[in-house]
């Protein structure tokens, strides 16, 4: 997979079974005998089979498959995914972000992360409403032929709409980021604005507002 800068695309990077059959001493002639004649069939079946050139061999997956993960886990992946870039967004540090990556994601360095986020960053961009906020997914999570685990969606927040693409690769029996990308869009029709408010200033200026559940650039309206 390659690279994509405007979208904010960060991909990079790169499982025989053997029976045993247990033979007990067989005394009497006829059991020899048959056993015998089992082994050398067995043995004549597979010199055919070698001849002919067929292999038996586990087919693998043509394509993707359904991933068996539930609900939860759908929350916590693209929870803890893009709430770790709204945090290195915000302080400029992408250091955790890349730690949290499978090692294919963390061939990018955590400088070369800033730059493929710089757009975001310099928007201000505020994704902390998807702590609270439920994913819809339009691609439901599904496993690669790669084996790694794939998902798309939003979060219906506004007044912009949070989409976002994660990628994650099994290491150590864990999902590991490898992917991700994410960009926002106007969502559907937004709230009626209620009246302004006056807000008590100080010398300082009025008090910052609280957590909010809509997601848009800071210092512009909402």
């Amino acid at each position: 997979m390659g690279r994509r800068h405007g979208g904010n695309i960060v991909v990079s990077g790169h499982h025989d079974t053997s029976r045993r059959t247990d033979w007990r001493p067989i005394r009497t002639g006829s059991a020899v005998l048959f056993s015998i004649a089992a082994l050398s069939l067995t043995v004549n079946l597979a010199s055919a089979q070698a001849k002919d050139g067929r292999h038996v061999e586990q087919k693998k997956p043509a394509g993707p498959q359904p991933a068996n993960i539930d609900r939860n886990g759908v929350l916590i992946l693209t929870r803890s995914a893009l709430l770790a870039l709204d945090q290195a967004n915000k302080t400029g540090n992408y250091t955790v972000l890349r730690d949290l990556g499978a090692p294919g994601f963390q061939t990018n360095s955590a400088a070369r992360l800033g730059e493929i986020f710089a757009t975001q960053r310099q928007q201000q961009l505020d994704f902390a409403a998807i702590a609270v906020l439920e994913p819809q997914l339009t691609l439901l999570p599904q496993i690669e032929a790669s084996g790694m685990l794939h998902m798309a969606g939003f979060f219906p927040s506004v007044p912009l709409q949070v989409n976002f693409e994660l990628l994650f690769a099994p290491v150590d029996q864990q999902w590991k980021i490898f992917g991700v990308s994410v960009n926002v869009a106007k969502s559907g029709p937004a709230a009626p604005v209620s009246p302004k408010q006056e807000v008590e200033t100080t010398k300082d200026g009025p008090p910052p507002k609280g957590p909010s559940v809509s997601v848009a650039p800071k210092g512009k309206p909402q």
